[in-house]
């Protein structure tokens, strides 16, 4: 379950949504868009599974938003978690709300706390291009209770455009773009940090993606198994 939830936080940010707007290079801005992703361990043993889709379009001048909703099942197709988040597009960039970078279940988690959320979205451009350094992103949460506190900060760093690949997967054979990142953790009980490597495709989303530890061991692998627009 931890490597499941581990790599769920660095795919929130890898399936957004373009069609008639074109507005979004690498994601399908169209409603009823829907991605499979299966989730495997180390050690290529199956974790789970993540479906993104997109539930509803809206446009405010040149501007496209998209509500988001991901379902996360086990080995078993049993599901775990289901959320929404927002994507908005604008002016070439795809802009993913930051709090779909808060783990399923963190609030559940706390019960009756009073909570405060705050962050700074993750972006994508539409121009990327090998040697390019993407902005960073973030989610703080603020929790507190019969004077307690308690603060959580997740912090996507670190992301590079390193390359370009082909990726063939049960989805299919797709010519990606190839990004790396850094997600550093810090919480009162713990600071982690690891690295991942993603595989982009122009009007797919995320194709595969790698997570490693922090002593760049792999740790999970997730795959693009479905896809349609």
């Amino acid at each position: 379950m931890k490597s499941i939830t581990t790599i769920l936080l660095i795919l929130f940010i890898g399936f957004t949504t373009n069609a008639q707007y074109d507005c979004s290079k690498f994601y399908p801005f169209t409603e009823g868009a829907k991605s499979q992703l299966t989730l495997y361990n180390g050690k290529n043993k199956v974790q789970g599974m993540v479906e993104y889709e997109v539930l509803k379009l809206s446009t405010t001048g040149g501007s496209v938003s998209a509500t988001m909703k991901n379902r996360l099942f086990d080995e078993k197709g049993s599901m775990l978690s289901e959320s929404e988040y927002e994507a908005l597009c604008s002016d070439g960039v795809v802009s993913i709300d930051f709090k779909s970078l808060m783990r399923p279940g963190l609030m559940d988690a706390y019960g009756n706390m009073e909570t405060e959320v705050t962050g700074t979205n993750l972006d994508l451009p539409n121009d990327l291009e090998v040697g390019q350094s993407l902005p960073d992103a973030e989610i703080n949460v603020k929790m507190s209770m019969s004077g307690m506190n308690m603060n959580m900060k997740t912090a996507i760093v670190d992301r590079k455009v390193i390359g370009r690949e082909s990726i063939t997967t049960p989805a299919g054979t797709f010519d990606c773009f190839v990004l790396t990142q850094t997600m550093e953790i810090k919480s009162i009980a713990s600071n982690m940090s690891r690295t991942s490597k993603q595989w982009v495709a122009e009007g797919v989303g995320v194709v595969k993606t790698e997570d490693y530890n922090k002593k760049g061991k792999l740790d999970g692998v997730s795959l693009l198994t479905a896809f349609n627009k």
